[in-house]
C-alpha cells in the first residue's frame, strides 16, 4: 500500500496532540492526526479534566452548597436531582469542547484520520479504522476519506509526535464488569446516583470525585494506603483540605488501609474487605477505583519504531521531548508526571518547535501550577514549607484568609486562605498555596510574580481592584513583612548589645 506523505504525524487528539498539531501546522508543516476514538479531545475533553470539573460545578449548583454558605439557608434547585439533571451540563460542555477541537484542527488544515495507529517502521504508521467498517476514515475529515479509501491507510512522515494519553489502572481485586464498580472513566456513565460510595484512592482524581458526589448528598468513604491527603501539597493546606472535606461534606477517610477483596453480587450492596480482616467490611451501593493511570502505548507496535516502553507503558524523553528515536517525540500523559492538561500542551509546543527548528519555545517553564478541583479548591506553585525545611532554606511565611477579605465575605467563603512563602535572604516569592473558592485562578498572580523573580516589594507597590480575592496577596505580603519586623524586634529586645 502506497503511504500518504506528511511532514508530521500526531497520534492522539488530547491537549498534547491538539496543540502539537496546531503548532506544527502554524510553522507551515503538512500535518496528519490519528485518533482512535469516534470523537476528538482525548481523555481531557471526554472522560477527565473537562467533564469532571463540569460535574463539580453542577454538583455545587444543584446542591445549593454555595448558597448555604452565603445565605445560611438551603437554596438547592431540588432535593431529588435525577442523573439527567446531573449530567446535562457535562454533556453539553463536552460537545462544545469537541467542536472547538475540531474547528482548531480545521483552521490549521490538519488532516484527521479516525482509526487505530501502529508503527510499521520508525517513519511509517498504519491506521486501521475503529469506526463503521463501511465508512472507515470518517468522510469529511480527510481528502483520502472523501475519495473512498479502504479500511486501512498508511501514513509516512519525517516527524512523529506520540500523544496517546493514559487510561485508568484496573487492579485485579475489583470486578469492573459489574455495573456498580467503576474506574474514573466509566464513572461518568452511571445511570443513577448511589446513596453510598467508596472511593479507593485518595489521589487528585479520587479526591475530586469524592467531593463532587458528597456535595450531592452521597455518603462517601475514601480508602487509601497512605496516611495523609495529597502529600504533594503543603502540609498546612493538606490538613485544612481534609478537615473541610470531613466537616463540610461529611466524607469519611480510612487511612493506612487497603481493599483486599470486593464482593459484588448481582443485587444488593458491593462489599469491600479491608486489610484481609473479615471484621473490617464496608457495604456500599457504588465503588470508584482511582488507582492511577497507565500510558496508552500497548497497541502502537512500538518495537517496530525502535522504542521500548517503561513501567505502565511510559515513554522516556529528553528535554526536547524526543524519545530514544530522535525524530519521534512524545508529550502528555504518555510520558508520565506531571500529567496535567496544561503541561501536556506546553510539552507538545516545545517538541514541535524543536522538531521544526523554531526557537519560539525551547523549554517548559520550571514553574508548573497545580489546580485541584476538590470542594474547596486547592492550588499551588513552587516550594512547600516541607521542601524548604529539607533543603535547609530559610524562609518567611505571610498569610491572608478569605474571612478577612471583603470579597471572601461577599462570596461566603469562611475557611479559605492564601499562603505566600518568601526566601528570607532576599524576600523573593518562592511558594504560593491557596485553598478556597477560585483557588486555581488566584494562584496565577503568584505564578507571574515568581516567573519574573519578584520580591515582596511587588505586592507593596501594586494596586488591586477592591473588593477582590487578588487583594489578599497584598495582605499576605504585609503579614510576611510584619513577621520579619516582629522577629527583629524580639531579637533586639533579647540582645540589647546588638542594637
Amino acid at each position: 500500500m502506497q503511504p500518504i506523505l506528511y511532514d508530521v504525524i500526531v497520534i492522539g487528539s488530547g491537549p498534547a496532540g491538539e496543540n502539537g498539531a496546531a503548532a506544527a501546522a502554524t510553522f507551515g508543516k503538512r500535518v496528519a492526526m490519528v485518533e482512535k476514538a469516534a470523537v476528538v479531545g482525548g481523555a481531557s475533553v471526554n472522560t477527565g479534566t473537562v467533564p469532571s470539573k463540569t460535574l463539580r460545578e453542577t454538583a455545587l449548583a444543584i446542591s445549593g452548597l454555595r448558597a448555604r454558605d452565603l445565605y445560611g439557608v438551603d437554596l438547592s434547585i431540588r432535593r431529588e436531582a435525577t442523573i439527567a439533571d446531573f449530567m446535562f451540563h457535562e454533556k453539553r460542555v463536552k460537545a462544545d469542547e469537541r467542536l472547538r477541537v475540531t474547528r482548531t484542527l480545521a483552521r490549521h488544515n490538519v488532516t484527521l484520520y479516525q482509526g487505530m495507529a501502529s508503527f510499521i517502521d520508525p517513519h511509517t504508521v498504519r491506521v486501521v479504522s475503529t469506526l463503521n467498517p463501511d465508512n472507515p476514515m470518517a468522510p469529511g475529515t480527510s481528502p483520502e476519506a472523501k475519495a473512498g479509501v479502504p479500511n486501512e491507510v498508511v501514513l509516512r512522515a519525517k516527524t512523529i509526535l506520540i500523544a496517546t494519553g493514559s487510561s485508568p489502572v484496573r487492579p485485579a481485586t475489583f470486578p469492573f464488569e459489574h455495573p456498580r464498580v467503576h474506574d474514573s472513566d466509566e464513572i461518568l456513565e452511571i445511570d443513577r446516583l448511589p446513596k453510598t460510595l467508596a472511593v479507593v484512592g485518595a489521589g487528585v482524581v479520587g479526591s475530586e470525585y469524592a467531593c463532587t458526589f458528597a456535595a450531592l448528598g452521597v455518603k462517601v468513604w475514601i480508602i487509601d494506603g497512605r496516611d495523609e491527603l495529597l502529600p504533594m501539597l503543603d502540609a498546612e493546606v493538606s490538613k485544612a483540605l481534609e478537615a473541610a472535606m470531613r466537616e463540610t461534606l461529611g466524607i469519611t477517610f480510612l487511612w493506612n488501609r487497603k481493599v483486599t477483596a470486593c464482593d459484588a453480587p448481582a443485587e444488593g450492596d458491593v462489599t469491600l474487605t479491608i486489610d484481609d480482616d473479615p471484621k473490617q467490611k464496608l457495604a456500599v451501593e457504588g465503588v470508584l477505583v482511582a488507582a492511577g493511570r497507565s500510558s496508552n502505548t500497548q497497541t502502537l507496535n512500538l518495537e517496530a519504531a525502535g522504542l521500548v516502553p517503561g513501567t505502565r507503558g511510559l515513554l522516556v524523553v529528553d528535554q526536547h521531548y524526543r524519545t530514544s528515536v530522535p525524530h519521534i517525540y512524545a508529550a502528555g500523559d504518555v510520558i508520565g508526571y506531571p500529567a496535567l492538561a496544561s503541561t501536556s500542551m506546553e510539552q507538545a509546543r516545545v517538541a514541535m518547535c524543536h522538531a521544526c527548528r523554531i526557537g519560539l519555545k525551547t523549554e517548559v517553564s520550571a514553574l508548573l501550577p497545580t489546580g485541584i478541583y476538590t470542594i474547596p479548591e486547592a492550588s499551588m506553585v513552587g516550594a512547600t514549607e516541607e521542601d524548604l525545611k529539607k533543603q535547609g532554606v530559610d524562609y518567611v511565611v505571610g498569610r491572608a484568609t478569605y474571612a478577612q477579605s471583603s470579597r471572601g465575605e461577599i462570596i461566603g467563603d469562611q475557611i479559605g486562605f492564601l499562603k505566600l512563602i518568601f526566601a528570607r535572604d532576599d524576600m523573593k516569592l518562592i511558594g504560593v498555596h491557596v485553598m478556597g473558592e477560585h483557588a486555581s485562578e488566584l494562584v496565577h498572580i503568584g505564578v507571574i510574580a515568581m516567573q519574573t523573580g519578584s520580591t515582596v516589594e511587588l505586592f507593596n507597590r501594586v494596586c488591586f481592584n477592591f473588593p477582590t480575592l487578588g487583594d489578599m496577596y497584598k495582605s499576605a505580603a504585609y503579614d510576611a513583612v510584619l513577621t520579619l519586623k516582629n522577629e527583629a524586634e524580639a531579637t533586639a529586645s533579647t540582645n540589647p548589645e546588638k542594637m
